[in-house]
């Protein structure tokens, strides 16, 4: 059985030959081939998303900074819940909810 090969890839099957194994080369079996770039894709798509979640974390941290450092009372607040500081002789406890969150009495 004979298998019919266009006179173009007869003449230049050298080119062609050299051309199909260097993109099967790249493709597969180079440092940076498809499977490879795909999971470095993955991976810059997660680091993408933690970046976002640092961002706002950084927003939500910048806020009670400024919130806090506008006042005494606050910052007295601030160190006694988050630090657990207290006077000499005292004793702090911290009652929170379900969320973690500490639990305040409205006035």
């Amino acid at each position: 059985m004979k298998i019919y090969v266009p006179a173009f890839l007869h003449k230049y099957r050298f080119y062609v030959l050299t051309t199909v194994v260097l993109l099967v080369w790249i493709a597969f079996f180079d440092g940076s081939n498809l499977i490879s770039q795909f999971r470095l894709w993955q991976k810059y798509r997660e680091l993408e998303d933690e970046k976002e979640y640092y961002v706002e974390a950084l927003k939500k941290v910048k806020y009670e900074e400024k919130e806090v450092m506008g006042n005494a009372d606050a910052m007295e607040k601030f160190a006694r819940e988050k630090y657990l500081m207290k006077k000499t002789g005292e004793t702090v406890f911290v009652i929170v909810d379900e969320n973690n969150q500490s639990v305040e009495k409205e006035e």
